[in-house]
């Protein structure tokens, strides 16, 4: 029997939206992997820092480029304490600076991960994976890379379908 966690990083507050920024008091990767949640058996783990970004959006990019430039790796609040359980794990997040933001990497760098299906899910504003997919596979290379989904952060509340559709191509559904 396989069992899935589904790793999330996520940030309210502002965002990008629509062409303008807007306030959203739950972040777009919040909400789909709060949907996968729900379609399927799985276990949630919130990517949280220990330094929390600032609500602002303009302050948050300018971290988020800061760490970017410094190749930095924010401590984490928790790691997950069971993940030999695990043999597949969802791995949403944003794009931040052509990638994943920096705590993705601290929690890939985290664990070992070899043997492990992992399932990327970004969410964005234009840009898609970026170079994510490829960092993933350089900090998991002993695990199985599967198809990517990429949703808009402003179609992220009716992205149901396409969820559900993913699941089925990587067998998880």
């Amino acid at each position: 029997m396989t069992k899935t966690l589904i790793a999330y990083f996520s940030h309210a507050g502002q965002n990008y939206s629509h062409g303008r920024i807007r306030s959203l008091s739950v972040g777009n990767t919040a909400v789909a992997a709060k949907k996968i949640h729900a379609m399927i058996d799985s276990d949630l783990f919130y990517i949280d820092t220990v330094r929390k970004y600032p609500d602002d959006h303009m302050k948050k990019i300018e971290i988020a480029k800061q760490e970017f430039n410094e190749n930095a790796r924010p401590e984490l609040t928790a790691r997950v304490e069971n993940m030999d359980d695990y043999d597949t794990v969802i791995v949403a997040y944003p794009n931040w600076w052509t990638t994943m933001p920096m705590a993705v990497f601290t929690f890939l760098e985290s664990y070992d991960l070899s043997g492990k299906k992992i399932c990327p899910l970004i969410t964005h504003g234009g840009s898609g994976f970026s170079n994510s997919l490829e960092d993933i596979r350089r900090l998991c290379p002993g695990s199985k890379i599967t198809e990517g989904l990429a949703i808009n952060g402003d179609d992220v509340a009716e992205s149901d379908k396409v969820i559900e559709r993913w699941l089925g191509r990587i067998g998880l559904k």
